[in-house]
């Protein structure tokens, strides 16, 4: 299933392709295919025991030029320094594509946090948020949510933040609890935003999502937001996965049911009479969207050979190597990229963010149009550098768009000598 690719090397590619399409000056491109630096730690806490454990933290900061770095924490066992890497360039062109203006952040600790208890996973938070102190703040770096993190871990960062630099300073991360500053509709954003996605993908086809057939692999906050929010289009949701597995039923079902199954049993398998179905059986299902929501590399080219879906809308990222958006563009696959597709989380954590600078809260409502706005607009713009510059892809005329963006950014900063 393509875990042998290297994240950051898929990232590197990208760019290049992108970079086919585009006149810049020598050495720009190249700048624009690494961090600017990468915290790698070491973190030693304390477990309930009274024992000592160390285990490795990565913080990636990928191009400031377009404002702070801004990017998740991920508790992962997968996580690597190349993982981070990426991630965190995919932050950065997301947040160009969609134009927001922040560069490109990200972290992660290796480990399984279903191995800790609460307060063991606290320590180690606190820990972590100790080393990036130095890196973080509202005009330097604002971390957020991601794979096995939450609200919880964003207000232990936050208090460990403030508390250490005896401030109020509610912006430093995103993602936070609502009262402790956290904004409306960010816990929905991202699947919204694939939802949106998926909508204008179908509109600009002429095509109608309502009656549309859909699986989703991955049935984590995403998956299911995402999941739910297509049924409300009146897309036809007819399999969905989570790690140990998923269903699938050709009749459908409702995908909020399945979500509050999963929340009871602690997995999707065994909803209803729906039948037992391999996550790479879904992947390769004939249906009219597929959502790949849960970690990158999903697909690769040997596997992608054997996707009929017609669309495919990122939720998570990366979940395409190179290789498979070759593959897919022979087929006439048209793929909605993760630097769109699921900007809703970053667009959201914008809107928290100018929110908590400004101690001025918004509705949910003004959120959510204003998200539409942004997703709507970018989609455009995407659809337009297709359409203009002749790109083999949705994903390389995304990259199109972001990399102008920054490029312009640095050269109107100019360059210190």
């Amino acid at each position: 299933m393509g875990d042998q690719a290297n994240p950051f090397e898929s990232l590197q590619e990208q760019v290049d392709d992108a970079g086919a399409y585009l006149d810049t000056a020598p050495g720009v491109l190249d700048r624009l295919k690494n961090p600017e630096r990468v915290l790698e730690t070491n973190l030693t806490f304390e477990l309930d025991d009274g024992s000592l454990e160390t285990v490795r933290a990565y913080r990636s900061q990928f191009n400031g030029d377009r404002g702070p770095y801004k990017g998740g924490i991920r508790y992962h066992p997968g996580v690597t320094r190349d993982e981070v890497k990426a991630l965190s360039g995919w932050m950065a062109y997301k947040c160009a594509v969609v134009d927001v203006p922040y560069g490109g952040g990200k972290g992660g600790i290796a480990i399984d946090p279903a191995d800790y208890s609460e307060t063991e996973l606290e320590r180690l938070t606190r820990a972590f948020a100790t080393e990036l102190r130095p890196l973080i703040g509202e005009d330097r770096d604002i971390p957020a949510p991601d794979v096995n993190t939450g609200q919880r871990e964003m207000n232990w960062i936050k208090d460990t933040y403030e508390t250490l630099e005896n401030t109020t300073a509610p912006g430093v991360i995103t993602g936070k609890a609502l009262d402790s500053g956290g904004s409306e509709g960010r816990v929905e954003a991202t699947g919204r935003s694939v939802a949106l996605a998926a909508r204008e993908t179908f509109d600009w086809l002429d095509r109608d999502i309502a009656g549309a057939t859909v699986a989703v692999q991955g049935y984590g906050n995403a998956g299911s937001v995402a999941a739910a929010l297509i049924d409300d289009l009146g897309g036809d949701v007819v399999a969905v996965s989570d790690s140990s597995g998923g269903i699938h039923d050709s009749d459908g079902f409702d995908p909020r049911a399945v979500k509050a199954h999963k929340a009871e049993t602690g997995a999707v398998g065994g909803y209803g009479d729906a039948e037992s179905i391999t996550n790479e059986a879904l992947l390769t299902l004939d249906v009219d969207l597929l959502v790949p929501a849960a970690l990158e590399n999903a697909i690769n080219g040997d596997l992608a050979a054997d996707v009929r879906a017609d669309v495919i809308a990122e939720a998570a990222n990366g979940p395409l190597t190179p290789d498979a958006d070759e593959v897919l563009v022979e087929k006439d696959t048209y793929v909605v990229p993760d630097i769109l597709a699921n900007a809703g989380g970053v667009t959201v954590s914008y809107f928290e963010w100018v929110q908590n600078r400004q101690r001025f809260y918004w509705t949910e409502e003004r959120v959510n149009e204003e998200l539409e706005r942004v997703i709507t607009e970018a989609f455009e713009g995407m659809v337009d550098a297709y359409e203009a510059r002749d790109t083999p892809n949705l994903r390389t005329a995304a990259y199109v768009v972001a990399i102008d963006r920054i490029v312009d950014a640095y050269g109107q900063a100019g360059n210190w000598p």
